[in-house]
C-alpha cells in the first residue's frame, strides 16, 4: 500500500528525475542555437571546444570590447575597431555547440544581433557606403533572422546549408572587416545585399510554399509547443464549414 506524501507524491511510485530535460526545454535550447546564426567558422570552434564553454559571459565581454572599439573610432583602414570581429569570433565562436540551457542564455541571440547590426552599420557609415544600401543590407539580415524565429516556432527548422551559404554572423563580419582593409567595402556590401537577399528570400518562399503554411492558416506566434495545422486538416475544416453553411441555407 502506498502512502501519499506532501506534494501529492506516492511513496510507492518511482521517483521522477527532476534534472531530466523536458522536450519543451530541449526545444527551447535548440531554437536559441538556431537564432545564433553561426557560420562554419563558429561551428568548427564549437566542435573543438566540445560545447563546454558557456555562451553568455564571453559574448558579453565581446559586446563590451566591440562597443569600446567602435566608440574609439572606425575611420581609416587601420582602425583597431576593424579587428573587432576576430575578437568576437574567438570569444563567442567556441560556444556555438553549447546547448544554451542556462537561465539567461536567451540573451545570447539578441546580443549577437546587436553586435552584428551595430558593427556593420557603423563600419558602413564610416567608409562611404550609401545609407540606403546600408539599410537594405541590415534589412536583409533582419528578414533572415525574423524568418528563422518565425519558422522555428512552428518547428520548421532551416536547413544547415542555409546557415553555411548565408556565411553566418561570423563570416559576414570578417568579410566586412577584410573588405574595409582592402578599401572595397561599398562594393562588398552591395554584393552581399544582392546575394543574401536572393538566398534568404528564395529559400524562405520555397520553404513556406512547400510546407503549405500560410495558405489561409492562422499561425499562433506565441505557441512554442504545437505544430501548425497541416494542409489536410485545414482542408477538412474548410469542407466541414462549407457543409454546415449549406445545411443552414437549405433549412432556411
Amino acid at each position: 500500500m502506498s502512502t501519499v506524501l506532501p506534494g501529492g507524491m506516492s511513496s510507492g511510485a518511482a521517483p521522477q528525475r527532476k534534472d531530466a530535460p523536458s522536450e519543451a526545454f530541449t526545444f527551447h535550447g535548440d531554437r536559441l542555437v538556431a537564432y545564433r546564426d553561426d557560420g562554419p567558422i563558429s561551428k568548427t570552434l564549437g566542435r573543438l571546444s566540445g560545447g563546454q564553454l558557456p555562451p553568455l559571459l564571453p559574448l558579453l565581454v565581446a559586446a563590451i570590447v566591440t562597443g569600446i572599439l567602435l566608440i574609439a573610432g572606425v575611420n581609416g583602414q587601420t582602425s583597431p575597431a576593424i579587428f573587432a570581429p576576430v575578437l568576437a569570433l574567438l570569444l563567442a565562436g567556441p560556444a556555438a555547440t553549447h546547448p544554451h540551457s542556462g537561465r539567461l542564455d536567451w540573451l545570447v541571440p539578441p546580443i549577437m544581433r546587436a553586435i552584428e547590426y551595430v558593427y556593420l552599420a557603423t563600419l558602413a557609415f564610416a567608409h562611404d557606403v550609401s545609407k540606403p544600401l546600408t539599410y537594405a543590407f541590415i534589412g536583409v539580415l533582419a528578414y533572415h533572422h525574423y524568418d528563422t524565429v518565425y519558422r522555428t516556432r512552428q518547428r520548421l527548422w532551416p536547413a544547415r546549408w542555409v546557415f553555411v551559404a548565408g556565411l553566418g554572423w561570423d563570416g559576414r563580419l570578417l568579410i566586412a572587416a577584410v573588405a574595409t582593409l582592402a578599401g572595397v567595402l561599398p562594393i562588398t556590401i552591395a554584393v552581399l545585399t544582392v546575394y543574401l537577399g536572393l538566398l534568404f528570400g528564395i529559400e524562405s518562399v520555397y520553404t513556406w510554399t512547400r510546407t503549405g503554411t500560410g495558405k489561409g492558416v492562422m499561425v499562433n506566434l506565441e505557441d512554442d509547443g504545437e505544430s501548425p495545422p497541416s494542409a489536410e486538416e485545414t482542408a477538412a475544416e474548410e469542407a466541414a464549414e462549407r457543409a454546415a453553411a449549406k445545411e443552414t441555407q437549405e433549412t432556411v
